[in-house]
């Protein structure tokens, strides 16, 4: 194996209180035929979450856009990378409607790969499907979870810029949530977040609050890469500092050993510190846990 992290031991024994329940294995099962009848992707699949059975159960699901392959190349990320993906497909908007109407889905997350090779960088694949679901069942609530839409110019005004209109498309949609993960700590972007940065960021949740005040934003943070208790804490500040309203903690856990390892388990009795000071810091609504990922319990935020 050619990855820089292939010398790490295979074997890395998970704390007890890892061991993610299946879930119901009809809905399970329900939920994973007509994704592959509709030939769609999730993220919930594609980066093998641990709650996929529970929020499947609670009619929520996370549906990834764009195709399978991402054009960067994170290294927590168990979704496929790739410079060349294969082209939009204009009938995926559709599909995911019709998904979201088989299933009976009352709360839906979109999310992305990132499409660095597209001149929007992706904000079409959310607002066309946000019009397609909601030209099915007008009822249904759509949160987006969005890359930074930054990249592809020189100069770093017009860079800007373009972030701004990109962002502005995805709001004047109008979901019910815009969440962009910060994934880790300053120190550590770019180790785990390769082509982006903690800055742009934060940007562009300030950005969201600014062009959309009615939107509640969000971000998420996976623990146990190599931060210290300070800059989780210091970075928790900076989320505050652009009114981020709802955050998510959850325990990072290394997909293969081509990628980053894991430096700590954090405990739950930590995650419940954590997600009690972040209550004081004036989060609106906070999720954090070992198992915590980023649509988990979306549909109870409001």
């Amino acid at each position: 194996m050619n990855s820089r992290y292939s010398a790490i031991p295979p074997a890395e024994r998970l704390p007890g209180w890892l061991r993610s329940p299946i879930g119901n294995a009809s809905a399970l099962e329900g939920v994973q035929g007509v994704v592959k009848q509709q030939r769609l992707h999730t993220i919930c699949e594609e980066g093998r979450c641990p709650n996929r059975g529970e929020c499947y159960t609670a009619g929520t699901a996370t549906f990834l856009l764009g195709g399978p392959i991402c054009t960067r190349s994170c290294a927590f990320c168990q979704v496929d990378k790739g410079q060349a993906p294969a082209p939009v497909d204009a009938a995926e908007p559709q599909r995911v409607a019709e998904a979201v109407r088989q299933l009976g889905l009352r709360y839906v997350v979109l999310t992305a790969v990132a499409r660095d090779d597209l001149a929007d960088h992706g904000a079409g694949l959310f607002t066309s499907t946000i019009a397609a679901i909601r030209a099915v069942d007008g009822g249904v609530r759509i949160e987006v979870l969005t890359p930074d839409f930054w990249g592809g110019e020189r100069d770093p005004e017009r860079a800007e810029a373009l972030q701004r209109q990109r962002l502005q498309t995805v709001l004047d949609a109008a979901p019910v949530c815009f969440n962009h993960n910060l994934e880790t700590v300053e120190r550590l972007q770019g180790e785990v977040r390769r082509g982006a940065t903690y800055r742009r960021s934060l940007g562009l949740l300030a950005a969201a609050r600014e062009l959309a005040p009615g939107i509640p934003t969000k971000s998420g943070l996976m623990l146990g890469l190599g931060e210290t208790d300070q800059e989780v804490l210091q970075t928790l500040r900076d989320l505050r500092a652009v009114d981020c309203q709802r955050l998510t903690l959850g325990q990072y856990l290394r997909p293969s050993l081509a990628h980053i390892p894991v430096a700590r388990y954090w405990s739950p009795e930590e995650f419940e510190a954590l997600g009690a000071i972040a209550r004081d810091l004036g989060f609106a609504d906070v999720r954090s846990g070992p198992l915590v990922r980023s649509s988990y319990h979306a549909e109870l935020a409001g």
